[in-house]
C-alpha cells in the first residue's frame, strides 16, 4: 500500500530544483525519509552559531526569514519551494545566521544523510545546491566555495577561457539520423538508399558498430567509372577502417580532421572509438555551415558589401550566431566581445559606404563614437541607435560649412543603421541631431556644463556619454575629451553625489517578500523590467565608482567591476559578485529577447520556471549592498 502522506511530499516537490532533477523513483524513495515540521510564526527554526541540524529544509506553506542576529536584518524570505539551512549538507560549521518562520509554516525535513548520496551522482543537483548555498553569503563564485560538491558550469566556463580563445573551438552541429547498411548490401541497394533518404554517405555497420562508410564520390569512382558492378557489395569498396570521433567535436577540430585525412565525412560514436555505437554523421557541408556563421567569415563578408542593404543580412547571421553561442553556454564574456565586434564591425562598414557617398572627403579629423550600451560593449541585440560624432576644432570662417558637413554625414549614417536593423533613438540621441555632432571644444563646453551644473536631465545625459567607445575615426580626438572630462569631474567633486543620486533611482527589483516588483500600468504591465530594475542598478553604480579613480579606459560594466576589485581588494568579493551578476542578467535579457523577437527589456513572470525566477533572484542580493556602499562612500544623505 502506498504511503499516501511521502506521494503528497513526492507530488509537491517535483516541481521544485533540485528535486525535479531525480528521477521519480528515486524522489518517492526519499519523500518516504522526509520528516513534515509545523512552526508557529516567529518560531526560530535553528539560531546563528547552532550546530548544523541533520536535515535541511523546504518550504511546503508560509515563509521562513533568514537573519544576522546581531543586526536583526533580514537577508533573505525563503517562500513556497525555497530550500534553506544547507550548510551541513557543504560545510561542517555552525549555522552563520538564524532562520525564523515568518509566518505560521510547513517545512519539510530532508535528511542531509539520504540526500547527499543524490547530490553526489547527479550533478544538476549537485550543482544546484551549491549555488543556492553560496548565493546566501553573497558570491556564489568566491573561492571559499569552490570543490564543493560540484563546481558551477558556467564558473569553469568564464574561469578556463580567456579572452583569447576562438569561438571556432565552439561544438559542432551534426546530423543525429544516420543511415546505415549491412556489409553485404548490394551497391545497387545502396545507391537506392542514399537517393531515397537524400545523402551522401551511408555508415556500413555490423552488430551496430561501424566499419566503413561510403560516399557519393566512391560511387561515381568506382561503379560509375566501370571499375566495379552494381551488383557489388558495400564491404568490397566501402572506406575502412571508418575514421570515428567522439560527438563533442569542435569545428576546428572537425575541419582539420577532414583536412588530414582528406575525407568529406566522418562517423561520430559515444566514446570516439569504433567499439561503440554510432550516434551522428558529420560532413564537410556540416563544417562549412558552421563556418558560414563563424566571426571571421562575418567580418570578411562586411568587408566585401557595397551597400548597406547587403549588411542587413550579415546582422541576422550574427543573431543566429548569438543565439548558437548561447545553446552551447559559451561564457557571456566571450559572448559580448565577439558580438560587440561584429556588431562595430557592422556600424564601421555603414560609415565607410556612406562616406563614399559623400560629395567630398571629412574636412577635419572626426570620430563617431558609440554611446550607451553599445558604448560599454553590452548591446547584444537589436535595440535603438546611440550615437555622437566629435570632430576637429576649425575656424570661425569654417564653422557652419563643417558642422553641415557632418550633420549630412550623420544622416546617411544613421539611416544606414537603421536599415540594417538598429531602430532610431525615440529621444534622438544620434548624431544627426546638431546637440550630438559637434567640435571638440563645443563638446567639452557642453560637458563641463553638464558636470558644473548637474540638474536631473544633465545627470542623465552625463550617464549615457560617460559610457562612449570610439567605433571608428580619430582616437587622439576622443583622448582629449576623455581626459576633458576627468578633469572636470576631479575640480567638482559635487558631481559624483548627483551621479550617485542618479543612481540611487532605479527602482528594487523586488518587493519585502521577494516578490518581483513589476510595471503597474501602461503596455508593459504586470511585467518585470529587467533593464531599469537590475542591470541598471549595476551599470550606473560601476559607472560611478570606475569615475571616481579616473580609470577611462573601461566602459563594459562587468569589466568595470573586475577592475574594482583589483583597486579596491577589501571589496573585491562584492565586486566579483557584482560582475557575476551582471553577466547573468545580460545573458537572461538576450536570451528572452531573441525567444521573444524583441529587446528583452520585459520578462512575463508566469512565463518563466521556478528554476529561472530563483536564478534571477540570485543575481538581486548584490545590488542593495552596493547601493549601500556608494551611498555611504559620497555621504549621499547630505545630498538631500
Amino acid at each position: 500500500m502506498k504511503n499516501t502522506i511521502s506521494q503528497r511530499v513526492a507530488d509537491f516537490l517535483k516541481n521544485y530544483p533540485p528535486f525535479n532533477f531525480l528521477h521519480p523513483k528515486d524522489l518517492e524513495k526519499l519523500s518516504e525519509q522526509i520528516s513534515i515540521v509545523y512552526k508557529d510564526k516567529d518560531a526560530v527554526i535553528f539560531a546563528e552559531n547552532d550546530q548544523t541540524h541533520d536535515s535541511f529544509y523546504v518550504v511546503h506553506k508560509g515563509a521562513v526569514a533568514l537573519k544576522k542576529s546581531t543586526k536583526n536584518t533580514v537577508l533573505d524570505m525563503c517562500d513556497e519551494g525555497d530550500i534553506f539551512g544547507l550548510r551541513p549538507l557543504l560545510a561542517q560549521e555552525n549555522y552563520i545566521m538564524e532562520a525564523v518562520a515568518h509566518e505560521e509554516s510547513i517545512l519539510y525535513a530532508i535528511p542531509i544523510a539520504v540526500f547527499k548520496p543524490y547530490a553526489l551522482e547527479n550533478r544538476n543537483v549537485g550543482n544546484f545546491l551549491i549555488e543556492s548555498y553560496a548565493s546566501n553569503t553573497r558570491n556564489p563564485y568566491s573561492d571559499i566555495h569552490k570543490d564543493k560538491l560540484y563546481g558551477d558550469d558556467d564558473l569553469l566556463n568564464e574561469n578556463r577561457h580567456s579572452s583569447n580563445d576562438s569561438f571556432d573551438l565552439a561544438p559542432i552541429k551534426y546530423s543525429k539520423k544516420i543511415v546505415t547498411c549491412s556489409p553485404s548490401t548490394t551497391v545497387k541497394e545502396v545507391a537506392r538508399i542514399m537517393n531515397k533518404k537524400k545523402v551522401g554517405a551511408i555508415l556500413i555497420v555490423d552488430e551496430m558498430l561501424p566499419i566503413g562508410i561510403l560516399t557519393d564520390k566512391d560511387l561515381r569512382n568506382k561503379i560509375v567509372t566501370g571499375d566495379f558492378p552494381i551488383t557489388t557489395t558495400a564491404e568490397t569498396i566501402m572506406t575502412k577502417p571508418v575514421i570515428t570521433y567522439p560527438k563533442k567535436m569542435t569545428v576546428t577540430e572537425a575541419q582539420m580532421a577532414m583536412m588530414k585525412s582528406s575525407i568529406s565525412h566522418l562517423c561520430l560514436t559515444k566514446d570516439g572509438t569504433v567499439n561503440t555505437k554510432a550516434v551522428g554523421i558529420l560532413s564537410k557541408h556540416d563544417v562549412m555551415v558552421a563556418l558560414g556563421n563563424n566571426p571571421a567569415v562575418l567580418i570578411k563578408a562586411l568587408k566585401r558589401a557595397k551597400k548597406t542593404k547587403e549588411i542587413k543580412p550579415i546582422r541576422n547571421r550574427i543573431m543566429q550566431l548569438l543565439q548558437g553561442y548561447l545553446d552551447q553556454n559559451i561564457p557571456m564574456t566571450l559572448i559580448a566581445k565577439i558580438i560587440t565586434e561584429l556588431n562595430e564591425a557592422c556600424t564601421t562598414r555603414v560609415i565607410e559606404i556612406c562616406l563614399e557617398k559623400m560629395s567630398s572627403p571629412p574636412p577635419v579629423k572626426f570620430a563617431w563614437l558609440a554611446l550607451g550600451s553599445q558604448g560599454r560593449g553590452e548591446q547584444m541585440l537589436h535595440t535603438d541607435q546611440d550615437n555622437a560624432i566629435v570632430y576637429e576644432n576649425v575656424n570661425e570662417v569654417f564653422r557652419d560649412e563643417t558642422r553641415i558637413y557632418f550633420l549630412k554625414f550623420a544622416a546617411l549614417v544613421n539611416k544606414g543603421l537603421f536599415d540594417i536593423g538598429y531602430d532610431y533613438c525615440p529621444a534622438e540621441m544620434m548624431a544627426s541631431n546638431p546637440k550630438w555632432c559637434m567640435s571638440l571644444d563645443e563638446w567639452k563646453s557642453q560637458v563641463h556644463h553638464w558636470i558644473t551644473n548637474p540638474g536631473k536631465n544633465e545627470v542623465l545625459l552625463s550617464f549615457i556619454f560617460f559610457d562612449y567607445s570610439r567605433t571608428y575615426g580619430d582616437a587622439e580626438i576622443v583622448s582629449q575629451l576623455s581626459d576633458s572630462i576627468f578633469e572636470n569631474v576631479k575640480a567638482n567633486p559635487i558631481f559624483y553625489m548627483h551621479l550617485v543620486s542618479g543612481a540611487l533611482q532605479s527602482p528594487s527589483p523586488t518587493g519585502f517578500f521577494r516578490q518581483f516588483l513589476v510595471e503597474q500600468d501602461g503596455a508593459n504591465k504586470d511585467n518585470f523590467d529587467i533593464k531599469r530594475r537590475a542591470l541598471m542598478p549595476l551599470t550606473d553604480a560601476a559607472r560611478v565608482l570606475i569615475l571616481s579613480h579616473s580609470v577611462k579606459s573601461i566602459s563594459n560594466t562587468a569589466e568595470r567591476f573586475e577592475k574594482l576589485a583589483e583597486l579596491e581588494p577589501n571589496n573585491r568579493e562584492l565586486y566579483l559578485s557584482c560582475s557575476y551578476s551582471f553577466k547573468a542578467l545580460l545573458k537572461f535579457r538576450t536570451k528572452q529577447g531573441l525567444l521573444h523577437h524583441d529587446s528583452g527589456q520585459f520578462i512575463a513572470l508566469e512565463s518563466l520556471s521556478k528554476m529561472e525566477k530563483i536564478k534571477l533572484k540570485r543575481t538581486f542580493k548584490t545590488i542593495k549592498e552596493l547601493q549601500e556602499l556608494i551611498s555611504v562612500r559620497f555621504n549621499i544623505s547630505n545630498l538631500v
